[in-house]
């Protein structure tokens, strides 16, 4: 391979730098959504992770701090009581809308 090839697929370190702001250049408000949105759990993993506790009320947790941050104190305590509910056993995750049991039409009548 010669050394212009290598570089091609080398990542350039200067470039990457460039793109993504350093963690003290961002506020706190950014750094906690940006949390939250890694923490989110996603359409694509929505089944695998819907009743993963763990995964659960670190999403709620980070929106928690969000909302803590933006001077919404009630928000926050809502968020930090699903968290805390997840991790204690207290809620757990409502069935799939497409997976709820389909009521027969001889049920419906009645």
């Amino acid at each position: 391979m010669s050394d212009s090839t290598i570089q091609a697929i080398q990542p350039n370190p200067a470039n990457q730098t460039q793109s993504i702001p350093k963690l003290t250049e961002l506020s706190a408000l950014e750094l906690a959504q940006a949390l939250s949105e890694k923490l989110t759990i996603t359409d694509r993993d929505w089944h695998r992770l819907k009743n993963d506790r763990k995964s659960r009320a670190r999403e709620q947790a980070a929106v928690a701090l969000i909302f803590l941050l933006k001077d919404q104190p009630e928000e926050a305590l809502l968020r930090l009581q699903q968290a805390s509910g997840w991790l204690d056993r207290s809620i757990s995750a409502p069935p799939c809308e497409n997976h709820k049991p389909q009521r027969s039409s001889m049920n419906a009548e009645t």
